[in-house]
């Protein structure tokens, strides 16, 4: 296939499209991993419980449910460039909202209020590069997501290690959370450049749709989520992309507090435990695509859930330092793969992809951000560690309902 910048001088190609997704998904996990490696201090800042914890993590959740709901229509809007451009820029200045509202002034109904527009933001953001994503996917014709979410996982890592640094260090949250806000904002302004779909004109193809156009767009993006949900295999790859965020989302916003609270390690230490676990999903999601492509998606996604439940019981369990760390590596392995490869599955559909993939992401993400709170609310009744087991009972779900992804091809060709 003849490259579409041969084509159309001025268009990215699909490599540089590609490296632009690699960028942006990074971008994500920095903006997300920033917040969540400081959420101990920012806890003791604000002066609250675990319940109280949690009420500020629905204030997240709900932002980042509306985000998940109008993020097809944004996508409608704005199209992919403008859309990813103006949401990480929304997640950048959330990120200073709450570094001012939490170390600043130290309220926590002001923190409340920058997390719901982080959420919103952050929510918005996943679905877009998520759409976006399993589009590159598609056209560069091999498995793509899982690497892609490696650099999310990446980001994380890299955000997990810069607030276990500033933690040690003694740095104000608010100074490291502007900082990296500038730094996420320059990074998305230079790989926009690169995010437009290829279009005759060079155009982001939303971009130049009339009103009437978008009109009907907006009709038919309703329209189609009324129908996926009589899919019943759709709805399976939504369950178990549910389990797998749950998974994820789980550990982001408590893992660091299990090791403090349940395990009795330090701020620092359970700021590396959190580092351990994307570590793991980051190395996991590397090497998972010609693995996926040769072996299957099914037996891969199977093995990686049975060791993510093997790690999760041993983290609640097990006290031993060095074992809590292994069991954080598996636990990772066993999150890294099925939400990403899921979204995959979901485009594997001639007109509708986008939209399939928007359904997915918003199951995933709805997860990924509803479930940390409800640990909150279980971890305040019976102990931090002990409302894990229900985060092990959801990625069992996630495994039962694993089947569903056989019936498609798995290998990707390149055209």
């Amino acid at each position: 296939m003849r490259s579409t910048a041969l084509i159309h001088p001025g268009v990215p190609s699909i490599r540089a499209r590609r490296s632009a997704m690699f960028v942006v998904f990074a971008l994500a996990g920095v903006g997300f991993a920033t917040w969540v490696s400081r959420i101990p201090l920012i806890r003791d800042h604000l002066g609250v419980s675990t319940a109280g914890m949690a009420v500020l993590l629905f204030g997240l959740s709900a932002g980042a449910v509306l985000g998940l709901t109008l993020a097809p229509l944004v996508h409608h809007w704005l199209g992919s460039r403008r859309g990813l451009l103006v949401s990480l820029i929304g997640v950048a200045g959330a990120l200073v909202l709450i570094g001012v509202t939490a170390d600043v002034f130290r309220v926590a109904v002001l923190a409340l209020c920058a997390l719901v527009v982080f959420g919103f933001f952050y929510g918005t953001t996943d679905v877009l590069i998520n759409v976006e994503g399993a589009a590159v996917e598609r056209e560069f014709g091999r498995t793509s997501l899982p690497l892609m979410n490696a650099f999310f996982s990446m980001g994380t890592a890299a955000g997990a290690g810069i607030g276990a640094a500033a933690s040690a260090f003694g740095v104000s949250v608010v100074l490291d959370f502007t900082v990296i806000a500038a730094v996420i904002v320059l990074s998305a302004v230079v790989a926009a450049r690169s995010i437009a779909r290829p279009h005759p004109e060079g155009q982001d193809v939303h971009d130049d749709v009339d009103e009437p156009g978008k009109e009907r767009a907006r009709s038919s993006a309703l329209g189609n989520v009324a129908g996926m949900f009589r899919d019943g295999r759709l709805l399976l790859i939504g369950l178990m992309a549910v389990g797998a965020a749950f998974a994820e989302g789980s550990a982001n916003d408590w893992i660091a507090l299990a090791a403090t609270d349940g395990h009795g390690f330090s701020n620092t230490a359970g700021a590396l435990v959190y580092g351990t676990f994307v570590a793991a999903m980051t190395v996991t999601r590397i090497v998972s695509g010609p693995a996926i492509d040769r072996l299957g998606r099914f037996p891969v996604l199977a093995a990686s859930a049975v060791v993510g439940l093997v790690g999760l019981v041993v983290f609640i369990t097990v006290q031993t330092p060095w074992v809590v760390f292994v069991a954080a590596a598996l636990w990772g392995v066993g999150a890294s793969l099925i939400f990403p490869v899921g979204v995959s599955v979901a485009a594997d559909h001639p007109t509708r992809s986008a939209h399939r993939v928007a359904f997915i992401s918003m199951f995933g993400y709805a997860a990924f951000l509803i479930g940390p709170p409800v640990i909150g609310i279980l971890g305040e009744h019976i102990g931090i560690l002990e409302a894990l087991w229900f985060v092990a009972i959801m990625l069992l779900l996630s495994l039962i309902a694993m089947p569903a992804i056989r019936n498609k091809r798995t290998a990707r060709r390149r055209s």
